[in-house]
């Protein structure tokens, strides 16, 4: 079994001459298909690499399991510009709100 590729770079919390990333594509997560209105938010944790890719993305705070996987496929698919650290890119660990509302 091949395990996921784990980020080997050491990673930063921003802050302390490091910068935060930038979101460069960001994807919208698809509304649950289970015709169920849905409000709220979902926290989502993860590391950005580097390379300004998402890593370990997890839910931090949950709303209900579709809704989750919803949040989680749309942020793997989320590019960035890297955090910085003396004008480097650099790994951070950071988490972001994914809002749902009625549609």
């Amino acid at each position: 079994a091949l395990l996921p590729a784990q980020t080997t770079d050491e990673v930063y919390k921003v802050g302390n001459g490091v910068t935060s990333p930038r979101i460069v594509h960001q994807v919208a997560p698809e509304h649950p298909a289970s015709g169920v209105p849905i409000s709220g938010t979902v926290l989502i944790g993860l590391i950005v690499t580097s390379k300004g890719d998402p890593d370990e993305v997890k839910v931090v705070r949950s709303l209900a399991r579709d809704v989750d996987q919803c949040a989680l496929d749309a942020v793997k698919q989320w590019r960035f510009e890297p955090a910085t650290k003396d004008g480097k890119p650099v790994a951070v660990r950071i988490s972001v709100e994914i809002r749902f509302h009625d549609l």
